[in-house]
């Protein structure tokens, strides 16, 4: 069954040639070929999949640097214990996230008959609320000095595609809220007329597909990126935000999330903009400038693909200037 899983490479499970972890190995066949499946049948999404991965993994081989060799000596005191150590070094979502990672992958165990119960179920993780995102967002002046500083044109006059490219990228992201991860998996197909008005396909965690009407400043960026490519008469699958090579030709291969992070980044720095600038401020800023600007929450949250609006709250940051007005009425 491991040979026909991306187990190797980049995109391996396990370093080297272990598939899986020592402690599941020696449980037998059937508990290798369940916790595999937990991996690759139960999760769609890549991202999660090796986020959940990598927090899995992390653990037991924590567990067996402390000399925990069979499956069942893996009690609820052993993962409390690990827990308790993580919180030393990471942030509490992070460790909220491995906590939900290794209980789903033994409660898997578990209705596979691995298990007879998950010593996972009664460990609790830390408490953490937020109300307010940690994003960092731009004001409408420094979006729109981000977007026109932006370089177009090459020494020579030639269209610079790596602008008309950079800039199209980041209106999309501010103008449709979209998320990074969607943005760059776009294909030119994904950017299509509907009567009079041109729209963007996007394709949403969990294999939701979302549509969104484009703004008119992303819809003019965007023709002048198509046109300049010469998307125009591109294959309809071809990727729309493509990598570039030195001398400026497209090489047909999709721009990733570290692509596009550092290019927020780079152009970011170029602007005079903070550097903790990132690509999810583009979608924190469109949602922010769009409540300032008398926009409601409910359709924000329609706009962004949000399941609960509590998530779009996060991005608002219209209650910011309040919140130091009220303040500076202390005046001691």
């Amino acid at each position: 069954m491991t040979e026909i899983l991306p187990l190797h490479g980049s995109h391996a499970l396990w370093t080297g040639t272990q598939t899986v972890p020592i402690i599941i190995a020696r449980s037998g066949e059937a508990a290798s070929r369940r916790f595999l499946e937990f991996f690759f049948a139960t999760i769609r999404n890549d991202n999660t999949r090796w986020a959940y991965a990598r927090a899995v993994r992390r653990f037991f081989e924590w567990a067996e640097g402390r000399g925990i060799s069979q499956l069942p000596q893996v009690e609820p005191i052993v993962i409390a214990a690990y827990v308790e150590e993580l919180g030393r070094t990471m942030s509490k979502p992070s460790v909220k996230q491995a906590l939900a990672a290794i209980r789903m992958c033994l409660d898997f165990l578990v209705t596979g008959g691995v298990l007879p119960y998950n010593p996972a179920a009664s460990v609790r993780g830390p408490k953490h609320s937020v109300k307010r995102g940690k994003t960092p967002v731009l004001s409408a002046d420094q979006a729109r000095t981000l977007l026109d500083s932006i370089s177009l044109t090459r020494n020579d006059g030639s269209p610079d595609l790596a602008g008309l490219r950079d800039r199209a990228l980041i209106a999309v992201m501010v103008y449709s809220f979209a998320r990074v991860s969607a943005t760059v998996a776009m294909r030119v197909e994904d950017y299509y007329a509907d009567g009079k008005r041109w729209w963007f396909r996007l394709h949403e965690k969990g294999g939701k597909m979302h549509q969104v009407p484009a703004h008119h400043n992303a819809e003019l960026y965007l023709d002048a990126w198509c046109m300049a490519a010469g998307l125009d008469e591109a294959p309809k699958r071809f990727p729309l935000f493509q990598t570039l090579i030195a001398g400026g030709a497209l090489t047909g291969r999709g721009m990733s999330r570290s692509d596009a992070l550092r290019m927020i980044k780079r152009r970011a720095k170029a602007a005079g903009l903070p550097y903790t600038t990132c690509c999810h401020s583009c979608r924190a800023t469109g949602i922010t400038v769009y409540l300032e600007n008398g926009g409601t929450i409910e359709k924000a949250q329609t706009i962004a693909a949000h399941e609960s609006p509590r998530t779009t709250k996060l991005y608002d940051r219209t209650s910011d200037d309040i919140t130091l007005d009220e303040i500076e009425r202390i005046q001691i």
